[in-house]
């Protein structure tokens, strides 16, 4: 509950700080749909829970599609920081949760979603997701082990 109340606040500081950045370098109206796509990410990585498949496999389809979307039509890339920090929460709970065949599957949707950013080039928000991703793939594997380590054996 804590880590949800703190990831709440992170979010919502970082998507402000992000739109108020596009507003002033880039212009237009590019900052509302950045900021969609962080508002709706950050809402997946929120509702993520044990064993829940559906908020990993949205955030990578709306992930995607926000790269893809901003490669076709020239715009900054995807994805944005906090939207990287609300994939790479995603990715590092399947990891921690999921059964092993689901966790893989979306364990590498991270990072096909991930090389799509770096398909045109790298550029520092693209290394920052990167480095995000694959910190919530480490974080994942390593909550994972623990968790077989704790638990009893009767």
């Amino acid at each position: 509950m804590l880590a949800n109340a703190g990831l709440a606040v992170v979010s919502a500081l970082g998507i402000a700080f992000t739109a108020y950045m596009l507003i002033r370098s880039w212009g237009g109206a590019y900052w509302l749909y950045s900021t969609a796509v962080a508002v709706v990410m950050c809402g997946l990585a929120l509702v993520r829970g044990r064993r829940r498949a559906w908020p990993p496999v949205a955030g990578l389809a709306v992930a995607a599609g926000a790269v893809g979307t901003s490669l076709a039509a020239d715009l900054p890339r995807e994805p944005s920081p906090v939207t990287a920090l609300a994939l790479a929460v995603l990715v590092g709970s399947s990891v921690r949760s999921l059964p092993v065949p689901s966790a893989v599957a979306v364990a590498a949707g991270g990072a096909a979603v991930t090389a799509l950013g770096w398909s045109a080039g790298p550029t520092a928000p693209i290394t920052l997701a990167a480095l995000l991703v694959a910190g919530g793939l480490v974080a994942g594997v390593l909550l994972r082990a623990a968790d077989l380590v704790r638990r009893p054996r009767w």
